[in-house]
């Protein structure tokens, strides 16, 4: 039998999930859970205030970040 783990522990997960920035297999792999536990918490938890719509933004203007810094790092590397 599975490793049972705790709703505070499968919310956390679900957290970084939805606003780090990382795969959900990196953040899957952490734990040491899997991919299809990790998918089936987060649409349990889709619907609750597990990330506020704050913490959404600010993943998004991450993400919206990271890729323009890719951007300018490729046009960077073109213009070497």
């Amino acid at each position: 039998m599975g490793l049972i783990r705790t709703d505070e522990f499968r919310q956390d997960a679900v957290r970084i999930a939805l606003t780090s920035g990382l795969t959900r297999k990196q953040v899957a792999d952490d734990p040491g859970v899997g991919m299809w536990t990790l998918n089936k918490w987060i649409t349990a938890h889709r619907d609750t205030n597990v990330v506020s719509q704050e913490d959404l933004d600010l993943a998004q203007e991450n993400e919206r970040l990271r890729r323009e810094i890719r951007i300018l790092k490729e046009e960077s590397e073109i213009l070497d």
